[in-house]
């Protein structure tokens, strides 16, 4: 049976691609998350019209890995210290965010705040926000890294630091090794 998990650090096509090779992780969704238009389009979300964020949805396994543990890769793998912003995205839908479906997932993402909070030298501002409409991006953002990510220039920038950081600190959560 599998448990979900929704982050949002930046871009979605970025943050995707550092969980779908994990140990217990079943599948990554890119989507959207936090606003206020039902339905959003990919377009919509970016002009930053809506309050969404691009997000994305884990289902794992938890007898193979933990929710603490994927909360610590997220604070790992993106910068949770700039408010509305990952490099060059800059916009409240490029927001660090945790949306908890539980209350066991909300005490979770606050103790992860404070346990991570020693490895960055800014204060963390990754929001914790009520778990609202899950909206899935349109399909041609979906193992977006796997497929057209590879000749993206942004993506070519931004993704393998992210990955090289995966494998140096959790090299022993990843599939293949």
């Amino acid at each position: 049976m599998a448990d979900y998990a929704i982050f949002a650090g930046g871009c979605f096509w970025c943050v995707e691609a550092v969980f779908k090779d994990l140990i217990g992780v079943n599948s990554v969704t890119s989507g959207y998350i936090g606003g206020h238009t039902d339905n959003p389009t990919y377009k919509q979300v970016c002009a930053g019209d809506t309050g969404h964020a691009e997000a994305i949805r884990i289902a794992y396994d938890p007898s193979e890995i933990g929710y603490a543990d994927l909360l610590d890769i997220f604070f790992h793998t993106h910068d949770p210290t700039t408010p509305n912003r990952q490099g060059n995205d800059i916009g409240t839908q490029y927001r660090s965010a945790i949306f908890p479906l539980n209350q066991a997932q909300q005490a979770e993402a606050e103790s992860a705040i404070r346990r991570n909070q020693p490895d960055w030298g800014a204060p963390i501002i990754t929001s914790i926000e009520a778990a609202s409409a899950w909206w899935p991006a349109e399909d041609y953002h979906q193992d977006y890294w796997e497929g057209e990510g590879q000749r993206n220039t942004y993506c070519l920038a931004v993704i393998p630091p992210k990955l090289a950081k995966l494998r140096k600190s959790y090299g022993s959560l990843l599939k293949i090794q």
